[in-house]
């Protein structure tokens, strides 16, 4: 499935049960792990668990089965990969705390930080 199509069918499944501030990140330049993170939160633990299944599920209807859930029983922050994409679906303190999308908005991305070191390189070799 492409990483477009895949991205869609997670926000639609989040957004059909009533996510709160859907935020989709490009972070493919960033990782080699995934693409695209999506953020979501829920009004509650059991919002939390419910709109991770409903990601699972329509995944799974797609064809899809998720390659890791993680954090099902807490219900604090539900991670669901599905290779090119990974949900983040968090109650909104503890997507507060960890605030995702600066964190991996500060990030350089990968030809960044190969320039950085060619320029470090550079410097070494000169001094």
């Amino acid at each position: 499935m492409q990483t477009d199509t895949l991205k869609s069918l997670v926000v639609d499944a989040l957004e059909e049960l009533k996510a709160r501030d859907v935020v989709e990140l490009d972070v493919a330049e960033l990782t080699s792990v995934t693409d695209v993170m999506v953020v979501a939160s829920g009004t509650s633990s059991r919002h939390v668990s419910a709109l991770a299944d409903n990601v699972i599920e329509k995944a799974k209807e797609a064809g899809l089965r998720p390659l890791g859930v993680e954090g099902q029983q807490s219900g604090e922050w539900v991670l669901v990969d599905l290779g090119d994409v990974v949900a983040h679906v968090m109650m909104p303190e503890t997507r507060q705390l960890y605030d995702l999308e600066r964190l991996w908005a500060d990030l350089p991305t990968d030809s960044k930080r190969a320039v950085d070191r060619q320029e470090l390189r550079g410097q070494e070799l000169r001094g």
